[in-house]
């Protein structure tokens, strides 16, 4: 059954109404305000993806194009992307962490995930010691 979305002209609320197509109301009482008095809205559809359409979608080479290693910034909108994609809503967790990172200073990164220090930085850096 659908939800379709209305918006009520009286007290200006959005409201949902869930029903069949064929009990659809013309305009439906405002569950705020009961006004008859409502404007159905376009509502926002999702197609449903499957697990492995989902993460071939995530190694297409191209979602990695423009990412900066080094960049805590860069990582944290890939990662936030990468979240949305799988569904997930970071909100602004990602961003406070990159932030942290950011003021954490320049090689943070080399210590590792949570700030462990990992003897020879980076695995693969050429400035690791």
């Amino acid at each position: 059954m659908p939800i379709y979305e209305y918006r009520c002209l009286d007290c200006k609320k959005r409201f949902s109404v869930f029903c069949k197509v064929s009990e659809i109301s013309e305009h439906p009482p405002c569950e705020f305000c009961a006004s008859r008095k409502s404007d159905r809205m376009i509502s926002r559809f999702r197609t449903i993806r499957s697990e492995e359409q989902i993460l071939e979608s995530m190694a297409d080479p191209s979602k990695l194009s423009g990412i900066d290693e080094s960049d805590p910034r860069s990582i944290a909108r890939w990662a936030k992307t990468m979240a949305k994609e799988m569904g997930e809503d970071m909100g602004d967790e990602i961003e406070a962490m990159a932030e942290e990172e950011l003021s954490k200073g320049e090689n943070s990164f080399q210590n590792g995930p949570g700030g462990m220090n990992i003897p020879g930085g980076v695995p693969g850096d050429p400035s690791g010691d």
